[in-house]
């Protein structure tokens, strides 16, 4: 593997699950796959899980690891061809990412979307200069649209807690007093075009995902409706896509409660964190033993893991 900027760049979910759980089962089993080599990890926006997670995981594999903070600790970057750069940005993108390419053997990178701009964000510039520039593999850590690495560690996730039936899968919109970006909703629902499952995606009118990525998915616009007879509820807020990055609604009645967890098959809650506690969920569901949110962030090592492994097996 390449590159690992969107989850459809694995060969096969399933099979990269099964690798994942396997390593997951004894992860230094490949201690000395990285040895020599070094990943560098750069930071657009804050972190917490992904840098934790993804550090550990490098670390699990022998890699020597380097980690920045651009907001903070680096040049600001121009990423426009052409430019007159007599403003604030001190870099070109251009040089940045050729000479950080000469520091490591793999670049991971978490830069959100602007929410201000949708055809630049839909461009994911950051990480395609990256992939243009560097010339070397290039990890997403969430960017402008996609966290797929988030995305496989909800289906290790799932396939953990898998039912012996055909499993329905709700993502839910929930409240949130902030404008956030559509990117964990958006790789979720690309894997879960993976999966063999009655996958539903339920929100209030307005808040319709970007219709290339969700393509045929069942939209229910009655969350109780949507919730009935579910096995695993995703919650998640995003802003709005067609009013792009505006919070258009913030109906607490779509807030997940343990009356709406009721309506479902005794459904396993899920959230990537971090979470607002009584906007998006109610601290019954969050603390409930259905609650596998936990569960999730550990996996997050294993998903980093796996995809790193099978970058640097391509890399040898």
């Amino acid at each position: 593997m390449q590159h690992y900027t969107n989850i459809n760049d694995l060969d096969s979910l399933q099979k990269t699950v099964a690798e994942a759980i396997d390593l997951k089962n004894n992860e230094l089993q490949f201690k000395t796959l990285g040895e020599g080599k070094t990943i560098c990890l750069l930071f657009f926006n804050n972190s917490l899980r992904t840098r934790l997670s993804t550090q550990k995981a490098a670390q699990n594999l022998g890699l020597n690891t380097i980690v920045m903070n651009f907001g903070s600790e680096g040049w600001q970057l121009e990423f426009e061809d052409g430019a007159i750069m007599d403003g604030d940005k001190s870099e070109h993108i251009k040089e940045a990412a050729k000479v950080i390419a000469q520091y490591c053997d793999i670049v991971a990178i978490r830069a959100f979307a602007s929410l201000t701009d949708k055809e630049k964000d839909k461009a994911e510039i950051v990480i395609n200069s990256f992939k243009k520039y560097a010339g070397i593999p290039v990890v997403n850590m969430e960017s402008a649209t996609g966290h797929p690495l988030q995305a496989l560690a909800d289906a290790i996730t799932m396939e953990e807690n898998k039912v012996a039936h055909r499993p329905k899968v709700v993502l839910s919109w929930a409240p949130h007093p902030k404008a956030l970006p559509q990117a964990v909703a958006n790789s979720f629902v690309e894997m879960m075009q993976l999966q063999d499952a009655d996958f539903v995606i339920t929100h209030p009118e307005g808040y319709e995902l970007d219709t290339d990525i969700t393509k045929n998915s069942t939209i229910e616009y009655n969350q109780d409706k949507a919730f009935e007879n579910a096995d695993f509820v995703y919650v998640k807020n995003w802003s709005s896509f067609k009013d792009y990055g505006k919070v258009v609604n913030k109906d607490k009645n779509w807030t997940v409660t343990a009356d709406k967890m009721n309506l479902t098959n005794n459904a396993k809650f899920m959230h990537c964190l971090p979470v607002r506690r009584n906007v998006i969920v109610a601290d019954e569901v969050i603390d409930s033993e259905n609650s596998v949110v936990i569960e999730q962030a550990n996996n997050r090592t294993y998903s980093a893991q796996i995809v790193l492994k099978k970058i640097l097996e391509s890399l040898n």
